[in-house]
């Protein structure tokens, strides 16, 4: 068959242009390469979300030549920064930074959207250690000194934490029902504002992650009780974990993630997984990750989503056993 000139020479167009995109491996997305990508955390500034979403947010911009922002939207458990990207377009320019919280909001409140139909798990980035201290002039040692002290003196102990309603939360109230302690639990709208009160001594103790409370356990003013991992963690090996001070089985699996918008598009999704890994993978990134004790792991799409589910279901058991009520 012969196409009229005009009509092969269109043709011919459209098929670089196909082959182009396929090359370049970007396709639709390409389009969109040149907008600022704006990185929602759902935490507040200061605390170890934020810096690794502004560390991967510079490797990505200076290696993709884009302008990547970061905004802080901090409050009831990751929600409000979760419905900030949910109302923004779903064009993969608007993304959302958030940890473990986030599956436990949606359990306790009512909410605009659904959680796990609502976004699109893009890659869980870092294992994020979890530990219990105290400032370094309190008198408790060891986490049995503290629990015995909260046994002692009812409601009179303070436990500070991110929420309400976090991860941390079902943590702490886990906690207390296999110690068998009354504590009262103070909640903070992150990491950075529970070290402010546990190094103002406004409470007494703090269950937070190690990487926001790092340079104050190095400085030695504050001394780590027990660290929540399933094994103890190489920047603090004399720590020991919760479970080996005698509550077997104990673990917190703490991580920070990126999700996007479930109506992005699938292409745009898997390019910014392949933006995140190769962020998370740059030497100069990883080092900075490993000295703040925020391990890479670069698990990403169906994986990740079924671990959200997994930890999604498991939140719920532990909310009906500790009878965690929304605030």
């Amino acid at each position: 068959m012969k196409y009229p000139r005009r009509r092969f020479l269109h043709l011919a167009t459209v098929a670089v242009a196909v082959l182009w995109a396929s090359l370049s491996g970007h396709g639709a997305w390409s389009q969109q390469a040149a907008r600022t990508i704006k990185i929602v955390v759902a935490a507040s500034a200061g605390g170890s979300l934020d810096f690794l979403a502004r560390l991967l947010g510079e490797q990505i911009g200076q290696a993709e030549g884009q302008t990547v922002l970061i905004e802080d939207r901090a409050g009831a458990g990751g929600v409000i920064g979760a419905e900030a990207v949910w109302r923004a377009a779903p064009d993969g320019n608007t993304l959302l930074m958030a940890s473990p919280d986030l599956l436990v909001g949606q359990q306790l409140r009512k909410l605009n959207f659904d959680l796990m139909t609502s976004f699109e798990p893009i890659c869980y980035l870092v294992n994020v250690p979890t530990v219990i201290a105290v400032n370094s002039a309190s008198p408790y040692r060891t986490l049995s000194d503290l629990l015995s002290a909260a046994r002692a003196k009812p409601g009179d102990l303070t436990l500070a934490s991110i929420g309400p309603a976090t991860a941390f939360q079902i943590a702490i109230e886990s906690l207390k029902r296999a110690a068998k302690v009354d504590t009262t639990f103070i909640p903070y709208p992150g990491g950075a504002p529970v070290l402010n009160a546990l190094l103002g001594e406004h409470v007494t103790s703090g269950f937070f992650s190690y990487s926001t409370m790092a340079e104050q356990l190095k400085a030695g003013k504050l001394r780590a009780l027990a660290t929540a991992s399933r094994t103890r963690i190489e920047p603090l090996p004399e720590v020991p974990t919760v479970a080996e001070s005698g509550y077997k089985d104990y673990e917190m699996d703490y991580w920070y993630g990126v999700l996007a918008s479930a109506r992005t598009p699938k292409n745009a999704i898997s390019q910014l997984a392949d933006l995140f890994i190769a962020a998370l993978k740059a030497p100069e990134v990883k080092g900075k990750l490993v000295a703040q004790a925020l391990y890479p792991v670069g698990i990403c799409g169906a994986d990740f989503a079924a671990l959200l589910r997994k930890q999604y279901d498991g939140y719920g058991r532990a909310i009906r056993e500790t009878n965690i009520k929304a605030e």
